[in-house]
């Protein structure tokens, strides 16, 4: 098994060298304090409370065990909830699991976690009503415990009451259905308890602020569990009025000569409480409590009072009663909600069942009394059924397999069953006729009785026939000698809690109340009083016939079993009591299911698990045997090992004698797992890296096939759209480029570069060579300007040479014609770049008009009106750069170095205010590029320049209004008045 070395003991006690209590109890201990608190004795499971959470459970732990065999997991209630979950569903057979054990050994723990195990492996398919059967059995448990458990002394939830639950599953393996049996509730603890133990949970959740979030809690489950709001208002007045009717005192009048001797309540407040909260009048309430009602063999009615003891008696009574009924209402409330729905054998098939069994354990206290003695009663059939089963199945096993039977002796309970339930000599027998015997027959004379009839029985005694016995008192005690130890019983109380007794008076009153849950639960109470009735079963009878019909129902089901150990009385951790554990062994008989387990063979596993385990420690079994049979693969495995004398073949499994045999192979299989885990590692790893080399083969294979046709298809794509590119004039320019793979995003923009130089080519192959100065210029002027100015003139003819042009300056062009004629002879510039009328201000805030020109050797700055004489001469090579604005104005401001900035705006152009701002901007870049030099274009509404040395800054106003553009000046500013928008 998985997570089980040999330093945490063997997990199965079968598996001990010796069986013997010291072997036992030092394997139990030290897996205790390792924390394993499971261990198995073949199929039956021992659970060591730990008092305290182990993180074994959950979904991680559900799935580990789902749908695993018994062995092939550590011990654990999740493998026995899987077995008995299996054997149902794979055989279609009714299964059953009983859990056992003393008062605080985990019975109610493990039953929770069985349920949840239940809950969470059924259902894969959502099924709402499954879902609501689940949601049922797992809240039921909640409301049982609220009401079924207390407080004691040896656990703080410990459980009242014995519990069997059935749950139905259809053939799918869901749970469909369910029904709950309730045993021996301890109504006498609603009276009184022992120091230092509670009543019933159900009380302080109702009235203890503490407990306020179990109150909710069971208050949700009830609710999804399909009790009404009405009902559980109904019941909390129950409860309410149980403990008002504890606290009425009685107290008797003394005779006097108007009345005669009579009975009262001390607080008739106390009344007023319990008949409003069972909604019946105050005055019978009052009535049922002083005295009774009782009918003569005349059939007349005769009211007879109460002395105080027998007012307290009855009013004990009735509180018992109503607490009774009100549990007995609640587990049959909840199992009318899961009660199978709609379920057709003949259209669903056949349930299967799956029993749940959480009863008290042997009892024994200083003082017990007649629930110790029906509870140990009860484990003492639960005992002999369980050693008959386990023999039962055992012989099964060896017959179904063809192994001889050899007989195994065990200690036979039997005569102690006999000595409580024997017809007419059995105690229950004999309580029962002093019960229904008249005249005063007391507990005293019911102990002579059995006294006289079992004088001689071997389990029995008393002080009577010992006398040298002083542990009992004469008249009071008897003691039985019970497979579990010697107890012993104080008849006090035996008869009345055997009559378990109550006056017709309060069903009737109970029955008549206007609470419809109270009152349904009294159906006696419509029963007239003059009517003769069959004496009712006692209560000792009632629950042997329950025992019996719960033996009976668990024998017809294939058993398996939980035997929970309680470790210390102290309810702390990591605390085992070796002599408290002794006895818990003792009488829970596990030695004996040790013994009986290893009476033939201590092991047994069928063929092809066993060589799934231990098929590596022989050549001829690993990897896989060729022989012709998996019973003669295991044959030769245990010859190569010299083992064939302490094991016998079965027709489907392998017997195993000794234990030693195990841990041979266990040894054997532990030296050679590293050395398999290292091939195994080395193989899986070389498949690993094998498949991932071939998926990466695959990967890359498909790539180049898929890029190779992406490329394809857009040389394709590219060739289909470019077949009328060559056609003039736009030469492909509207055509749009395919977008395309990834990989030919640089062949693409190379293409692009390629086809616009292309298409540059064409377009320019067909422009005149006067045409060609015009578009260098233009395009300059673009690269320059860089989109930053939208309008620059682009779509107009470029004449460069205004001022010599008649249409722009017909005044005075043959003036300039002169005055240009005479600055080539001077100069010798070879061509005119630019020229144009501008207005200039100067640096002392002073605007005027004058001339540009621009040639390919000076900047002259020209006076018009005195025949355009040069006012300054700048070299064209000092010429550093430009600026313009983004706007349709056209001021520019020329920068040279070692010169002041030169701030124009061209003017009396024609047409008016026409765009030549781009035109000057083109000539002068291309002339520049022509000369390998590099010329700085700005473009901004707020140019910064520099006169003098003084920094300053001008920028353009629009102004509508204005006649011809015109500078202001103000703080070291220059604005131009623009007439345009």
């Amino acid at each position: 098994m998985e997570d089980e070395g040999p330093e945490c003991g063997k997990p199965d006690f079968v598996l001990l060298d010796q069986v013997t209590m010291e072997d036992f109890m030092e394997n139990l201990k030290l897996r205790f304090e390792k924390g394993h608190i499971y261990t198995y004795i073949g199929e039956v499971l021992v659970s060591v409370n730990p008092y305290q959470e182990l993180p074994l459970y959950g979904p991680e732990a559900i799935a580990r065990y789902q749908g695993r065999e018994l062995y092939e997991r550590p011990p654990h209630l999740y493998a026995v909830a899987n077995a008995a979950y299996r054997a149902m569903k794979r055989r279609s057979r009714d299964t059953c699991i009983v859990i056992s054990g003393e008062s605080g050994a985990g019975k109610t723990e493990a039953s929770r976690h069985i349920m949840q195990y239940i809950a969470a492996v059924t259902n894969p398919s959502q099924r709402a009503e499954v879902e609501r059967v689940k949601d049922v059995l797992l809240k039921s448990t909640c409301v049982l415990e609220a009401f079924g458990n207390a407080r004691t002394n040896r656990n703080h939830n410990s459980s009242r009451f014995g519990k069997y639950m059935d749950i139905n599953f259809d053939f799918k393996g869901d749970p469909v259905g369910g029904h709950i049996h309730s045993y021996l509730l301890e109504k006498s603890r609603v009276l009184k308890q022992h120091v230092g133990e509670r009543n019933f949970h159900a009380f302080y959740q109702v009235l203890d602020s503490d407990e306020k979030s179990h109150h909710q809690a069971v208050t949700e489950a009830m609710r999804v569990i399909g009790f009404s709001p009405e009902e559980v208002a109904s019941v909390h007045r129950i409860l309410a009025a149980i403990l008002h009717l504890g606290n009425i005192k009685f107290v008797e009048l003394e005779e006097s000569s108007l009345e005669q001797r009579g009975l009262a309540v001390t607080d008739e407040v106390l009344v007023d409480h319990v008949a409003e909260l069972t909604a019946t009048p105050r005055g019978m309430v009052l009535r049922c409590l002083l005295a009774r009602t009782v009918a003569s063999g005349g059939r007349e009615l005769i009211e007879k009072g109460h002395t105080a003891a027998e007012a307290s008696y009855a009013r004990d009574a009735c509180a018992k009663a109503v607490y009774q009924r009100l549990f007995e209402w609640v587990v049959d409330r909840i199992n009318r909600v899961m009660e199978p729905r709609d379920r057709d054998p003949r259209r669903d098939g056949k349930d299967t069942v799956i029993g749940v069994l959480d009863i008290y354990g042997f009892e024994v206290f200083p003082v017990n009394s007649f629930e110790q003695f029906c509870i140990n009663y009860c484990n003492e059939k639960l005992q002999q059924l369980f050693i008959q089963l386990i023999l039962k199945q055992e012989q099964e096993e060896y017959e179904r397999e063809g192994i001889a039977w050899q007989s195994v002796e065990y200690f036979n309970n039997a005569t102690i069953v006999d000595l409580v339930e024997r017809p007419h000599r059995g105690i229950l027998a004999v309580l029962d006729e002093a019960c229904g015997s008249a005249g005063p027959i007391t507990d005293r004379i019911f102990l002579q009785t059995l006294d006289t009839h079992h004088r001689n029985h071997p389990h029995y005694t008393s002080r009577q026939l010992c006398p040298t016995d002083k542990t009992m008192e004469f008249g009071r005690d008897f003691r039985i000698k019970h497979y579990a130890g010697d107890v012993m019983y104080s008849v006090e109380g035996f008869i009345d809690k055997n009559r378990d007794s109550l006056f017709q008076d309060f069903k009737r009153l109970l029955y008549n109340s206007t609470d419809p849950t109270l009152r349904a639960m009294w159906p006696d109470g419509q029963q007239d009083i003059t009517e003769v009735t069959k004496r009712p079963l006692t209560a000792g009878t009632l629950f042997k016939n329950s025992m019996v019909a719960l033996v009976e129902n668990l024998a017809s089901k294939e058993p398996f079993y939980v035997r929970c150990i309680k470790p210390n009385e102290d309810k702390v951790a990591a605390k085992l009591d070796e002599g408290h554990c002794r006895h818990q062994v003792a009488y829970l008989g596990l030695l004996e299911n040790v013994r009986v387990r290893r009476a033939g063979f201590a092991s047994r596993q069928p063929y092809s698990r066993f060589l799934l385990r231990y098929k590596m420690t022989c050549e001829y079994t690993w990897p896989n045997h060729l022989l012709g049979s998996d019973r003669a693969a295991v044959s030769a495995l245990l010859e190569q090992h010299g083992l064939q004398g302490d094991v016998a073949f079965g027709h489907s499994k392998l017997f195993i004698r000794s234990p030693r045999t195990l841990v041979t192979l266990e040894q054997s299989r532990a030296c050679l797992i590293p050395i398999i885990v290292l091939l195994l590692q080395k193989a899986w790893r070389g498949t690993l890296a094998r498949r991932h080399f071939r998926r990466l083969r695959a990967v890359y294979t498909i790539m180049r096939w898929f890029r190779r046709h992406k490329v394809r298809a857009h040389l394709a794509e590219m060739q289909r759209r470019f077949l009328a590119a060559r056609q003039p004039p736009l030469y492909g320019r509207d055509l749009v480029w395919p977008l395309p793979p990834a990989v030919l995003q640089p062949f693409q923009d190379i293409c692009q570069v390629l086809f616009c130089r292309w298409r540059a080519r064409q377009l320019v192959k067909n422009i005149p060579p006067s045409d060609m100065a015009q578009i260098k210029a233009k395009v300059a002027a673009m690269a320059a300007l860089q989109e930053l100015r939208q309008d620059w003139g682009c779509r107009r003819a470029w004449a460069r040479d205004y001022l010599s042009s008649a249409t722009d300056n017909p005044t005075a062009s043959g003036l300039f014609a002169q005055r240009l004629k005479t600055l080539r002879e001077k100069d010798g510039f070879g061509a005119v770049l630019f020229s144009s009328h501008v207005r200039k201000v100067n640096r002392f805030n002073k605007s005027r008009d004058r001339a540009l020109l621009l040639t390919d050797r000076h900047l002259y700055k020209l006076e018009p009106g005195r025949q355009y004489r040069v006012m300054r001469a700048v070299p064209l090579d000092v010429v550093t750069g430009l600026s313009v604005t983004s706007g349709r104005d056209q001021l520019v401001v020329l920068h040279a170095r070692g010169y002041d900035d030169l701030v124009v705006c061209l003017h009396r152009s024609r047409p008016p205010l026409d765009n030549r701002v781009g035109e000057l901007v083109g000539v002068l870049a291309a002339h520049c590029q022509g000369e390998g030099r590099a010329l700085e274009v700005r473009v901004s509404d707020c140019i910064p320049l520099t006169q003098r040395g003084a920094r300053r800054l001008v920028s353009v106003e629009p102004k509508p209004e204005q006649p011809e553009p015109d500078f202001r000046c103000s703080r070291g500013a220059f604005t131009l008045l623009w007439p345009g928008c």
